[in-house]
Formats: C-alpha cells, structure tokens, sequence
C-alpha cells in the first residue's frame, strides 16, 4: 500500500530556562513525523542531539532524503541502513511502530515482544542553579518526588554545595547527579568523594565524549552512567569497564528499533540500563516508556518542563509514569 509522508516542525516553550553543563535551554524544538497508509497514520517526533549538531534544519533534510523509500513501503529495518542514527531516524522510526500498531490493531509493547507494559518509576531533574535554589525546588515542586537527579557544571564547590544543600533538603531521596561532560580526570576523584558523603547513588556522565580512556584507572565506588559517551548500538562494547550503566536516548540512537537492540545488549554485557529524554514532548516519552520496560532507572519527565505538553499527553503520579492519555502505540489502550 502506498503510503503518504508528512513532515512538520514545532515547537515547544520550556516554563523556564534550563540549564546544564555549558548550556542554557529556553524551548525544545522538534520533527514531527506522519506516514500514513489507508486508513491508519503513524506518528513519531524528533528532538535531535545538540552536542551533534542535529538540529531542526538536519533533521528535516535527513527525513526528507528517505522521502521516496518510505513513501514506497521501507520498513524499520530498512529504515536503519537508509539514516545514520539521530533524531530524524527517530521520528520516522517511532512513526513506523506506531502506524503498524494501528494498522494490526496490536501495542507497540506487544510487538516488541514484551510481556508487560507497567507504569514506571522516574526522576525529576532539577536545573542546575544557586544552591539554595535547588534545594527549594526539591523540597517544594518535588517534595513528593522519590526520586531526583541534579544537573552539575562542572564547578566542584558550587557543585559540592549544590548536592549537599539539596541532600539536606531531602534526606529521604534517592539521589542521582549528572555532569553533562563537566568533569575532568582531575578533579573528578574530590566529586566522588563529595557524592559519596552525600549519598548520592548516579553519576552521569561525569567526563567529556572521547575521554572516555581517562576513566580506565579511576576507581567507581558510585555507579558511573555513559550518556554522551554512548550514543548507538556499535558504542555499547566501549562502556564495560568504564561505565556501570548506558542511559539510552531515542534521539541518540536513531529511534524505539536500536533502543531496545542497546537495551537487550547491555544486559547481555552486564551493564544496567537506564533510558532518558532530550525534552521533547509526551509523543517523545511514550515510546521510551516501551524502552523503560527494560530498564533498572527512568528518566523521562522532559513534559514536565514545558510551558505546555502536546494534547494526549503521559501521566505522572505517585512517583511514577504512565501513557496517560497518549496514545501513541495504542498505550492509552491499555486498562487503568
């Protein structure tokens, strides 16, 4: 059956600037991606890899050169030789699963062979700022929060006093940090000890990608979890013995299709798997919800962060996350 390609551009205001590691962000920006065949019309979003230089304008020209095969009938799998790994592949992948979803009438979660689809536990970030800033905003917007991850710089005294103010403000949190390649192999070694007084239990990619050897004689007495460092399925070998865990972005690795491939590679090496965001919207999250059936921690609540969700959106509650009323896959289907 023929199909019909559309791509669309949107954007989505951030409630307020978030800041990481060298960078500020005030909106996310993404490609939305329709195929439609018959009756049935498939959606996927795109958010792409800032550090890679996939931005709005490359992720449009990646998808529309793949214009004609997908039109034509191409599948996932061929959709994997067609693009390198990035946001377009993810957008135009996440579309694929959701429309064969509509078109056979079966989740996504089924169709990739799991055999559950339950709501997940996840973090909330909290941007990097002034000490005392973050710690109000985990006693107050996330004072219910069980789980919270704090965005470094790379400073080691700002940072020190931002994890033990926000530890004060929640000793009953479970505590996860993330360097956003900030950190360097020297002074990395007075971070850990900072974390471990604290009891912090993640460290996120504390050094730059491609540094990633300077890891190989420090010792980890925290989990240490690549994100940078491992964007694709073929950089999964190069984490085992300097990375306890992968945080696997659909955006990185070019879509739900080589997410699970990471996922199920990871176990197989040992390693644990955590999966995140690039801010996108709830069409972004919900496929990662599938990716998170297989990971030991989640990291999802970019929605959380806009001004405004798209309508249909995924639902936070309790500590958790679920499809809500995102139906992307047939989700939403499933009984509450």
């Amino acid at each position: 059956m023929r199909r019909r390609l559309t791509l669309r551009e949107e954007r989505f205001a951030f409630r307020e600037p978030f800041h990481i590691s060298g960078h500020k962000f005030t909106e996310t920006k993404v490609l939305v991606a329709e195929i439609a065949a018959g009756d049935s019309v498939g959606l996927g979003e795109g958010a792409g890899v800032y550090y890679l230089g996939d931005d709005l304008a490359h992720m449009r020209d990646q998808a529309e050169s793949a214009r004609v095969e997908l039109e034509a009938g191409a599948d996932r799998a061929e959709l994997q030789s067609l693009l390198p790994p990035g946001g377009a592949r993810n957008a135009l992948d996440c579309a694929l699963w959701d429309l064969e979803a509509r078109t056979v009438g079966v989740p996504v979660w089924q169709l990739a062979g799991l055999g559950k689809f339950d709501p997940l536990p996840t973090t909330m970030t909290i941007s990097a700022d002034a000490p005392v800033k973050m710690a109000e905003v985990a006693a107050g917007r996330f004072g219910d929060w069980p789980m919270l991850k704090l965005k470094l710089t790379g400073d080691v005294g700002l940072d020190a006093d931002r994890v033990r103010s926000v530890r004060r403000a929640r000793p009953d949190a479970w505590l996860g940090v993330d360097a956003n390649q900030g950190y360097t192999a020297d002074n990395l070694g007075r971070l850990v000890e900072i974390l471990l007084e604290a009891k912090v239990e993640l460290l996120e990619q504390p050094l730059a990608r491609g540094a990633e050897q300077d890891l190989d004689d420090l010792s980890r007495p925290l989990p240490f979890a690549a994100d940078e460092s491992v964007c694709t399925l073929t950089e999964v070998e190069q984490a085992t013995g300097r990375f306890d865990a992968v945080n696997i972005k659909l955006d990185k690795c070019g879509g739900l299709t080589e997410a699970l491939a990471i996922a199920r590679r990871c176990r197989e090496l040992g390693l644990q798997v955590m999966v995140g965001n690039m801010m996108g919207s709830s069409l972004s999250m919900a496929p990662s919800l599938v990716v998170g059936q297989l990971c030991d921690i989640v990291d999802l609540d970019g929605p959380t962060f806009l001004a405004s969700d798209r309508p249909g959106s995924i639902r936070y509650f309790d500590g958790k996350v679920d499809a809500g009323t995102a139906d992307w896959g047939l989700l939403a289907t499933l009984p509450r």
